[in-house]
């Protein structure tokens, strides 16, 4: 029997909706990352400082005026895509079942190049590792609003354990943010598979 072939052989794997709101984070998070790097320079929590090349923003106020505009496209566009998972099953088809053993032995297999991956269907270390960072960004937005307002909002300033607290809680949330995104790219890029379909959103449909 002959196989498919042209778009018989391809299948949406990505809606339209997913791929602009992951691409809409990702830039989001870009310029939130850069800018807070700049801001925390301001006033180190730290004894380092992160170079001045890598940062956005150029002065306090032009970072701070970034990292609130890149804030609130990432609460809106992020609300927009928790919507989207929960009321169209998106998180549990994608995401569930997790389990930590297998995402360790996937991001092992992974480093040496051998990890398969089948279109459409999350392993177990993106599984683990969408579902971190999705709580890691909460995290960061809650300890943000935190550092901002923390006259107006000082129930949050308190659950953050008070404003010094929080800024440490906003730094390790932004840690974990970066270190998702070295773990997602290097996965994107070293298994053939994950990344293409997040432009298309189609894929080879397995036979």
């Amino acid at each position: 029997m002959v196989a498919a072939s042209g778009t018989d052989a391809r299948k949406t794997i990505h809606p339209l909706f997913v791929r602009v709101t992951h691409w809409v984070n990702a830039f989001a998070i870009f310029v939130m990352v850069l800018s807070g790097w700049r801001i925390y320079n301001a006033s180190p929590l730290f004894g380092f400082e992160f170079p001045k090349d890598f940062t956005l923003g150029g002065w306090l106020a032009g970072a701070l005026a970034w990292h609130f505009a890149a804030m609130w496209l990432l609460a809106l566009n992020g609300l927009a895509y928790l919507a989207y998972g929960l009321v169209s099953g998106h998180f549990r088809r994608s995401f569930m079942p997790i389990s930590l053993r297998g995402a360790l032995h996937d991001v092992l297999v992974a480093s040496r190049g051998q990890l398969n991956h089948a279109p459409g269907r999350y392993n177990a270390a993106q599984r683990l590792l969408y579902i971190g960072v999705i709580l890691a960004v909460i995290v960061a937005i809650l300890s943000g609003l935190a550092i901002w307002k923390p006259v107006q909002l000082q129930a949050l300033t308190a659950l953050m354990g008070g404003y010094e607290t929080a800024r440490r809680v906003h730094f390790f949330a932004m840690a974990a943010i970066v270190a998702f995104l070295v773990v997602h790219i290097g996965l994107a890029v070293s298994v053939k598979g994950i990344l293409a379909p997040m432009f298309t959103g189609r894929a080879e449909a397995p036979r």
